[in-house]
């Protein structure tokens, strides 16, 4: 398995990846394959990384800018991540998570946010973060790793693709 930039002609790959990953996720909003597909298209993917198997797409993660009300800036937000069903629980996500954070980290983002399971989301140092807020979702779900000096305060919000319903 390799991880890599998306390219252009993965687009479909990682539609089809990102419908069947939350089809019977209990957690899904059944939008997940828009929102990817709205960030593409608003050039609000600040990282698109698909794990590759075979020469097929097996896995892919979306990171984009998040806007924070203190004005903190540099700060993303991961996700959607996606695995296809049958590659769940063979370190896909895993791969994807860490490449992801690495990027991030050599660009000079100050952190990252991430909505999502706190004992999965936990092993790459993600924790939930007083005064860091997703307006609607409880702390535990919405946490944080900072790369710099510190972590903002705040309501973040995410890209309006977020919103993207087909």
């Amino acid at each position: 398995m390799i991880i890599r930039t998306e390219k252009p002609q993965d687009a479909q790959a990682i539609e089809r990846v990102t419908v069947e990953a939350f089809r019977n996720a209990s957690h899904a909003s059944g939008t997940e394959q828009f929102i990817v597909r709205e960030l593409r298209r608003c050039n609000a993917l600040s990282l698109s990384l698909v794990a590759e198997a075979g020469g097929e797409v097996v896995g892919h993660v979306a990171v984009s800018p998040v806007q924070v009300s203190d004005g903190a800036d540099r700060w993303f937000g991961l996700g959607p991540l996606s695995v296809w069903p049958a590659r769940q629980g063979q370190g896909v996500g895993l791969h994807l998570v860490e490449a992801a954070l690495q990027h991030l980290k050599r660009a000079s983002a100050q952190g990252c946010v991430v909505l999502g399971d706190p004992g999965y989301y936990s092993r790459f140092g993600f924790k939930p973060v007083a005064g860091l807020m997703l307006p609607g979702v409880p702390s535990a779900y919405f946490q944080a790793i900072a790369f710099g000096p510190g972590v903002p305060q705040g309501d973040v919000s995410y890209h309006p693709a977020f919103d993207a319903q087909g």
